[in-house]
């Protein structure tokens, strides 16, 4: 009855109270507001009108209420009440102890594994990125890893010179020392720089194709070369870089570099088969005919270098409906740049003669007619050719099978005189082929791009003299057999093939070369190296000899890029990097990414070739 009375009681007084606005909690009917208290500040019991201190709604003091002065209301609340929100359940989750509270603040041990592995993440973002080793100690970078890791403490700058990058350096290369030792053939490529700080230095790299039919470039070393830039010191230094990583010379196919004469010499005097880089030999064919035609336009060009200028260039620009381009400025060493100027030139002809025309004493800058007709002359002609050098310079796909091909497009559609062409643009395009043709036409080169070209089932025959064939079908015959030979006396063991076991060694390699020939040529776009990744079973001997002669590549650009990437670490603020020091960091820059896998590329021939 006592109960019933207190129910009774909280139902006569609820109508005095007002109910908490967008309540969820079921114990909120047993307390209320006054209709004054708009802002719903005081809590009152609906049973014994007493204040209950709370705070943004939290209900704990309301249940302590209940259980504590009216406990038939907190029964009946309780069985209301969620089993899941019961305010009495055991507590779950637990205070910290003091050792976990400090273990959370307390840095890393320097030999725990965390604390390495951090270490290395840093290491290789200052080789792979080419940072500065001062970077550890910027305060911003110092605030960066304190924020994603406050127990990481980082290592000195001293320690990341003298020990960190050493210990990546030595794994790296050992890596590598072991990839290349089980290499059968190999190409390479190298040349000569001097950096910021004239300190001159020799780059080396060697491409091969493994078994997988992947195409490896690495680089092996950027090694300082104080000595005289001769050829017999080259040829020097070349055979000890090879003979440092144990590469042996026997497996050596050839070796790409420029036109310099100690280059040809120190690859005469070592008996290396060397090829010509493609792309200096345009640039040099190029250069000769266009420097006097281009050296107004540098003029030209440079004179819009200053920042007023290119303000008045671009005011013009929004005038004339013209592109918002800014004027190339051409590099000595790369003829595509000169290409690049001159069509900017050409774009931008009508705002640049706008802009000079007031200004008396530019005015003599004002390409003419004259001038115009000769920089579309020299335009239509080189335009068509920058795409080749470019393509040419990737070392990531197969090129010194498109050497033979490109010629032959030059000569067929590229370079053939059109009865369009201005007298200027015939001289150029004639002579271009001409000189490319006489530099390309020596006999053991001319041989290796047909060997080449043959091993590509893009290709095949399609551009080797009909007169030649028999005799690159006997090199590679007389190449197979001494292979089948050699591997017959190092297993000790029958040459056995899986084509046909019981035939002799030479109607073996016979039989691989006519059937192979037997069978359609891929596709332009194809990858070569994944036909002979399918079809190195049906010849087991010939796919080695495709092994053996694609890897070579068609430009020495891979030795140009380490340069580059030279010079990206040897720069004003680290002029102070000692020779060997340069030569670790550039290794490391340019080691295999290990995150993700290179994309190969693929290098496209027009079909009217």
């Amino acid at each position: 009855m006592a109960s019933a009375s207190t129910e009774q009681s909280v139902t006569d007084t609820a109508a005095t109270l007002i109910s908490k606005r967008n309540s969820t909690s079921v114990v909120w009917n047993y307390f209320g507001f006054k209709k004054e208290d708009a802002a719903q500040l005081q809590v009152l019991c609906r049973a014994c009108r007493a204040p209950v201190a709370t705070s943004r709604g939290n209900t704990t003091n309301l249940f302590q209420h209940l259980k504590k002065y009216h406990k038939s209301m907190y029964d009946s609340c309780m069985t209301k009440m969620p089993s899941t929100s019961a305010p009495d359940r055991p507590n779950t989750s637990r205070q910290g102890s003091l050792t976990e509270m400090f273990e959370s603040v307390t840095p890393y041990e320097r030999n725990s594994k965390r604390h390495g592995e951090i270490t290395r993440a840093i290491t290789e973002f200052i080789a792979k990125d080419m940072m500065p080793l001062s970077t550890v100690t910027k305060p911003g970078f110092v605030a960066l890893t304190y924020t994603l890791d406050k127990r990481y403490n980082i290592p000195s700058r001293t320690y990341f010179s003298q020990t960190a990058i050493p210990e990546l350096y030595k794994k790296c290369k050992e890596k590598v020392a072991a990839e290349v030792k089980t290499v059968e053939f190999f190409a390479s490529t190298t040349d000569m720089w001097s950096s910021r700080t004239a300190e001159p230095y020799q780059s080396l790299t060697v491409h091969f194709i493994d078994e997988d039919f992947n195409l490896r470039a690495r680089c092996l070393q950027t090694t300082y070369f104080p000595d005289d830039h001769t050829g017999e010191n080259i040829a020097a230094g070349l055979r000890e870089g090879l003979a440092s990583w144990d590469l042996h010379e026997e497996n050596h196919v050839c070796i790409t570099t420029d036109n310099a004469s100690n280059m040809v010499l120190a690859a005469r005097l070592n008996e290396w088969t060397r090829l010509q880089c493609f792309g200096h030999r345009l640039h040099l064919a190029i250069g000769k005919l266009c420097r006097v035609a281009t050296a107004l336009r540098r003029k030209l060009v440079g004179h819009f270098s200053h920042s007023w200028k290119k303000a008045a260039l671009m005011e013009a620009q929004r005038e004339l409906k013209l592109p918002e381009h800014n004027l190339i400025t051409e590099c000595p060493t790369r003829w595509g740049s000169k290409e690049m100027m001159i069509a900017r030139v050409l774009e931008q002809a009508k705002a640049i003669s706008q802009v000079l025309s007031g200004d008396r004493y530019a005015r003599s800058l004002i390409p003419t007619w004259q001038d115009i007709d000769v920089l579309e002359s020299i335009h239509k002609a080189l335009h068509p050719l920058l795409e080749f050098t470019d393509a040419l310079s990737g070392e990531e796909y197969v090129s010194i099978s498109y050497l033979k091909p490109v010629l032959h497009l030059f000569a067929t559609s590229v370079l053939a005189e059109d009865a369009e062409d201005t007298d200027l643009t015939k001289s150029i395009k004639t002579k271009v082929l001409a000189y490319l043709n006489n530099k390309y036409g020596d006999p053991n080169i001319q041989e290796l791009l047909d060997v080449a070209c043959f091993l590509d089932p893009r290709f095949k025959i399609q551009y080797i003299s009909t007169d030649n064939i028999p005799a690159i079908k006997t090199r590679l015959k007389t190449e197979m057999v001494d292979l089948a030979q050699r591997t017959y006396h190092r297993v000790n063991d029958n040459y056995t093939s899986a084509a046909s076991p019981s035939l002799p060694v030479e109607d073996v390699a016979e039989a691989e070369l006519n059937n192979y020939l037997m069978t359609p040529t891929i596709d332009g776009e194809d990858d070569p190296l994944a036909w002979w990744r399918v079809h190195k079973i049906s010849y087991p001997q010939l796919c080695i000899m495709a092994r053996k002669y694609l890897c070579v590549p068609a430009t020495s650009a891979p030795s140009e890029r380490l340069f580059s990437t030279g010079g990206n670490i040897v720069t004003c603020t680290r002029s102070s990097l000692k020779p060997a020091k340069v030569n670790i960091l550039v290794f490391l820059a340019k080691k295999p990414v290990r995150l993700r896998d290179t994309v190969t590329g693929s290098l496209f021939i027009p079909t009217t070739c």
